[in-house]
């Protein structure tokens, strides 16, 4: 009997014990409250500065759907084009990009390039601004920018500074013979920042994109999305419509040659009938004759060019991508960051943390110096 009741005896031991130090953990707490409180009140402090001091941001948003359409043209459309005697049969249009591709397009050099220079409402500017023109000349950094780059930046300074700065990449001779993109230094900074106040959303399953955009006003940062949207759609519809558009520039070409040929033609045998309306010889006959059938020659193929420049015309609208807007861009009336009261609960909640960390690390080193005289 007095061994089965051993355990638990000793179980109750146990639970009286961390009973017994629960109890103490709150009292060790109780008893240094007001420095607990105090660090919280510092942390508080700090926090308060850095929500004021962090810059506001503004975001601007818009929902939009790629409406897809069948590479083949079919339906009303090529049942009009029927009547009209044009065959649309084997002109189906090329693949467009996947929706899921979009970020490589708006994180691309060319599409970054044309944004820096999206005019942009800065408050305080008599006119509108380039964004690379902002972020270079007008636009100044904060105060808790210039603390972050020489405490938590200051490793980074250092590295660069050991490194040197990177030399910009020359090339001789016109742009236009080298097959490859150079940027500037102050090019890549501003593509850089400019990644960072982008956002893309890509809901596949939904069927719709979200683009938003960041920047310290409210305007700017209408205007900024706005200009992702319209770029990112029409770099899209110039993809998709790509191949169409050189096929009727080739028949646009051929079809104005055949006209010209036509006409000429079509004047040649207008004169020649009227100098031999008169005239019953053979020869005469014989060489209206022959301009005549070069005549229905050339009409035969200048109106079947005619066909195929109104075909290619439709195929080009077939191909066009169009993108249905649910949610325009708008100015947002509240800035999204600093969530200024978010900041200074973090900042409370970490100063509780340190301070009973704190008590605890002195009542630690304090039972260590006890064990260790004993």
């Amino acid at each position: 009997m007095t061994d089965q009741n051993e355990p638990n005896i000793t179980n109750q031991k146990s639970s009286k014990e961390n009973e017994i130090d629960y109890i103490q953990l709150t009292k060790t707490i109780w008893s240094s409250r007001k420095k607990v409180i105090k660090i919280m009140l510092i942390f508080i402090g700090v926090g308060v500065i850095i929500a004021l001091l962090t810059p506001k941001v503004y975001t601007a948003s818009t929902t939009f759907v790629p409406q897809t359409k069948d590479s083949k043209v079919g339906g009303s459309l090529g049942g009009l084009a029927a009547i009209a005697g044009i065959n649309l049969g084997g002109m189906g249009g090329n693949s467009g990009i996947s929706p899921e591709l979009y970020p490589q397009i708006i994180n691309s050099i060319p599409f970054q390039l044309e944004l820096l220079q999206t005019y942009l409402t800065i408050e305080g500017q008599a006119e509108k601004v380039t964004y690379a023109d902002y972020y270079a000349n007008i636009r100044k950094p904060g105060v808790l920018a210039y603390i972050k780059k020489y405490t938590i930046g200051l490793p980074g300074i250092i590295i660069s500074a050991i490194r040197g700065k990177p030399k910009p990449v020359t090339l001789s001779g016109p742009a236009q013979e080298h097959q490859v993109l150079v940027i500037t230094l102050e090019e890549d900074r501003l593509i850089q920042q400019l990644i960072d106040q982008i956002t893309l959303q890509v809901l596949d399953e939904d069927g719709y994109l979200t683009i938003s955009a960041n920047m310290p006003e409210a305007i700017a940062s209408a205007e900024l999305a706005y200009r992702v949207e319209e770029l990112l759609q029409q770099y899209v519809i110039d993809f998709k419509i790509q191949k169409s558009k050189e096929q009727l520039t080739y028949i646009k070409a051929r079809y104005f040659e055949a006209e010209e040929k036509f006409k000429t033609v079509q004047r040649k045998l207008a004169n020649k009938r009227d100098h031999n309306q008169n005239i019953s010889k053979a020869i005469a006959k014989t060489s209206t004759e022959i301009l005549e059938d070069e005549y229905n020659l050339i009409y035969g193929v200048y109106s079947e060019l005619a066909k195929q420049l109104e075909a290619q015309h439709l195929q080009v609208t077939e191909d066009t991508p169009v993108f249905t807007v649910l949610r325009p861009v708008t100015v947002p009336l509240v800035r999204s960051k600093p969530k200024r009261a978010m900041i200074v609960v973090i900042w409370a909640l970490l100063g509780v943390v340190v301070g009973v960390g704190m008590v605890f690390r002195r009542t630690f080193v304090l039972e260590m110096k006890e064990k260790w005289n004993k």
